[in-house]
């Protein structure tokens, strides 16, 4: 499997609490992202499909997205795609979600230098199957950690999940300083496609991706006066978790949809065409509810770390937030490697801010991840 990483060390000066708050400040310390093995261009994959419906191809080709990390099915004696069942599927998604999940949680704490043993509290994320025990259950036992690990599963989500499951991360790290806590976020969505040749389940087909990201996080000693114990300690910030906010768009809530499809006898992930302009037309609300409760502008913030959700979607916050290209590089960087990964696309992202090294400290970040409900979950950072 294909795996990255990029960690912070914590900085000298931390940064203090708000008066009368007594919890401590979770900090974002190391990010690290994985893949599954098989990886594709979005030109061949539209010939290895045998996608020849010129408007369908039209989706594949002109979404921005060039490259994208799948687990294709199986061929038949006549070496075609076969039509997956809904317990292989879910099989796929076990194996694939389990193994990259993993992946991507070693190498978050070899980033950060620290055994598999140091790790409380797991939160894990997935929206591509459903399974009981879940992922947190299975991640502990593929990798052995302690069965005093607690340990939380974010289910059926979608894309904005998350933030969700950094809000539950977060929130345990406050009360329990000093110990670790980890966010995994693993999809398999290739375990989620329905090929039926309908420009449904094209527009799905065409912009989801395979992958997972692990977030390790730490609240400070001390109620956020002192400094996360770690070794080495260069100069670069750690950033802090100051807040976070939502918005549901509640006339949308059927405008992403993951349910039965009786005629393919599977479930089938769905997307309105009007998803774009719903979030477009509610992102201001919660950004600057969430910026304006922390006494700031959108002129203040340094850094924009956007869910990949689709070339239009990422159209639509940039013109409604009034933000440029350059803001959402990275955002759009992802979407054309990787396609949309669903609720680990954000730190797809936030990994490569970190890996430019540009951020300073004192440096406002937004995170903004949007999925079903329709939902649009936002978190303030300070560097």
């Amino acid at each position: 499997m294909t795996t990255t990483v990029q960690s912070i060390p914590t900085e000298a000066d931390s940064i203090p609490v708000a008066a009368g708050t007594s919890a401590a400040l979770p900090r974002l310390l190391t990010v690290a992202t994985a893949n599954p093995p098989t990886g594709y261009r979005q030109s061949e994959l539209v010939d290895l499909l045998g996608i020849t419906d010129p408007k369908i191809r039209g989706v594949f080709l002109n979404g921005g997205i060039e490259h994208r990390y799948l687990t294709l099915p199986p061929r038949d004696e006549n070496g075609n795609f076969r039509v997956e069942t809904q317990a292989e599927l879910l099989d796929k998604h076990r194996r694939h979600g389990v193994g990259t999940g993993a992946d991507a949680i070693r190498a978050c704490l070899r980033g950060l230098g620290r055994p598999l043993e140091d790790v409380k509290y797991l939160v894990a994320v997935t929206t591509t199957g459903f399974l009981t025990p879940g992922f947190s259950a299975l991640l502990i036992d593929e990798l052995g950690l302690s069965p005093h690990t607690a340990r939380l599963d974010v289910v059926g989500m979608g894309c904005n999940a998350g933030l969700n499951g950094l809000s539950a991360a977060a929130s345990w790290s406050a009360t329990h300083p000093g110990e670790l806590a980890i966010l995994a976020c693993s999809e398999a969505c290739s375990a989620a496609y329905v090929f039926d040749g309908t420009m449904r389940t094209a527009v799905v087909n065409s912009l989801f991706g395979d992958g997972a990201a692990a977030l390790a996080l730490c609240a400070e000693p001390g109620g956020g006066t002192g400094a996360v114990p770690l070794d080495p300690v260069p100069a670069d910030p750690v950033p802090a978790l100051l807040a976070q906010r939502s918005y549901m768009i509640r006339h949308a809530i059927g405008a992403m949809r993951y349910d039965w499809d009786s005629d393919a006898g599977k479930f089938s992930f769905y997307l309105d065409k009007e998803v774009p302009y719903e979030v477009g037309a509610h992102v201001e609300i919660v950004v600057d509810r969430l910026l304006s409760e922390n006494g700031l502008r959108r002129k203040d913030i340094a850094h924009w770390i956007v869910h990949s959700g689709g070339k239009k979607v990422i159209d639509a916050v940039k013109i409604n937030l009034g933000l440029t290209g350059h803001d959402l590089r990275h955002t759009t960087g992802v979407m054309r490697d990787y396609g949309n990964l669903s609720s680990g696309s954000f730190l797809f992202s936030y990994e490569r801010l970190l890996a430019e090294q540009v951020t300073r400290p004192g440096d406002y970040g937004v995170f903004m991840t949007m999925g079903p409900g329709s939902q649009i979950e936002t978190a303030l950072v300070r560097f």
